[in-house]
């Protein structure tokens, strides 16, 4: 399965991080120093994929903007001589070749992804969900796309999660088949934790056929009156083999505060020009006073 296109999902209202993303769409709030959905941007291009979709709501434009030329400020940047931000402000211009479409109505993310329909048309592709970042040695979409190759199946990216927070994720019924492989032969969307069939949660990184659209096309509300992209995947593993990898790497949670606050201490700490800095700090927290 040779994936060329991405889809990444940035319609949502970002409600868990209020009042931040009030007026500031959640995927630009920053990463250290880049906004959420640069870094997943700069994910799927290491993996290979340059042609993206973005689905995002009526009128909020953002996003597309920051991937935008700035005539203005390249413009200043270039007559005060600043060469290194200048470059960095060209870099996230020429990532990728980005092009958007609407969800005009909040449905669910499986009809988040169904608007991309006639952009992907029918060849398989990588769906990322930007409230989800890696911090990981080889992209976990990269990942994800060496095991679809190898088996020429879909998958989508596993994670094992606590108990007490088994009823935040679709949980999936699995049997292994390999290395850090799995079979899915079940799936639940949100259980209480006594229903989950497992502790292996979905990530928001799936590589998927263009046969998951017609699915979603017919598919009924699910979950919060919503049509659900797990209730389309439990659909789709009936008539093929859906595949599950369990990622290596370290994921962070954008669209929770707690989540957030990690992602900028994780990545904080990788960063040249702050990571002593920023560890003496967080030692200086837990030093004996």
């Amino acid at each position: 399965m040779k994936v060329n296109k991405a889809v990444i999902l940035a319609a949502g209202f970002g409600t868990r991080m209020l009042p931040a993303s009030k007026v500031i769409p959640k995927e630009i709030l920053p990463v250290v120093d880049r906004p959420a959905i640069q870094v997943v941007v700069e994910e799927v291009v290491k993996s290979g994929i340059r042609d993206i979709v973005f689905v995002i709501s009526p009128g909020r434009t953002t996003v597309l903007q920051h991937f935008g030329s700035v005539p203005d400020l390249e413009q200043h940047l270039a007559e005060k001589r600043r060469h290194d931000l200048l470059e960095l402000v060209h870099h996230s211009t020429n990532l990728a070749h980005i092009t958007a479409v609407e969800q005009r109505e909040p449905r669910g993310i499986g009809h988040a992804v169904l608007q991309a329909r006639a952009a992907i048309g029918e060849e398989p592709f990588a769906v990322l969900l930007p409230d989800d970042i890696f911090d990981a040695e080889r992209p976990c979409l990269r990942q994800l796309l060496d095991v679809a190759e190898r088996h020429d199946a879909p998958v989508v990216a596993l994670l094992r999660v606590p108990r007490s927070e088994l009823s935040k994720y679709g949980i999936v019924e699995a049997r292994q088949i390999g290395h850090r492989t799995f079979k899915l032969t079940g799936m639940v969307e949100k259980p209480a934790p006594e229903q989950a069939p497992s502790d292996f949660a979905i990530m928001g990184r799936y590589v998927l056929p263009a046969k998951i659209f017609s699915i979603l096309e017919h598919a009924k509300p699910g979950v919060g009156g919503e049509i659900q992209l797990t209730d389309a995947l439990m659909e789709l593993s009936r008539r093929r083999d859906l595949l599950g990898y369990e990622f290596e790497g370290v994921r962070y949670d954008l669209g929770d505060r707690l989540g957030f606050l990690k992602a900028q201490i994780g990545y904080g700490l990788q960063h040249p020009d702050l990571a002593d800095k920023l560890r003496a700090y967080l030692e200086s927290l837990v030093a004996p006073r």
